[in-house]
């Protein structure tokens, strides 16, 4: 089995984003078990988490969840979020991000299956005029 990618993904977003000196936003769901965020800042099961670096102390970005210290109404409180209740992540300014909702976090899908092998056309080639929706290039030979 592999590891899940969505906490790459989310540590790769994150360290853009501030790079770029955007500040990252989590969109979290709150109904996934393990959720620990202060109640009654849900909206639709949802929470929206600031978790700049100017927002945020101690900011733990792991393989299973993403940990900090904020305050909420001027409480500090902790906050424990398991990656795969990550929705998105994304700029407040811009909304520049990812989302991450319905990304797979096992096993990859099975390979496709192999390509058909080439058939075989008369040495000159396949004569055969394109099917209707396929264009041909529009450049031409000047000389």
């Amino acid at each position: 089995m592999t590891t899940s990618r969505r906490p790459y993904l989310i540590r790769a977003m994150y360290d853009w984003l501030v790079d770029n000196d955007f500040s990252p936003h989590l969109l979290v769901d709150i109904a996934v078990e393990g959720v620990q965020v202060p109640p009654g800042y849900a909206q639709d099961g949802k929470i929206v988490l600031n978790v700049s670096p100017t927002a945020v102390r101690g900011l733990s970005l792991e393989n299973d969840g993403i940990s900090f210290e904020a305050r909420f109404s001027g409480r500090a409180m902790t906050v424990w979020v398991p990656v795969h209740a990550v929705l998105a992540i994304y700029a407040r300014e811009n909304g520049e991000g990812m989302m991450l909702q319905g990304l797979d976090d096992g096993d990859p899908p099975p390979d496709p299956p192999p390509p058909s092998p080439p058939t075989d056309h008369p040495e000159g080639g396949d004569d055969t005029p394109p099917s209707k929706g396929t264009r041909r290039g529009h450049l031409k030979v000047v000389k």
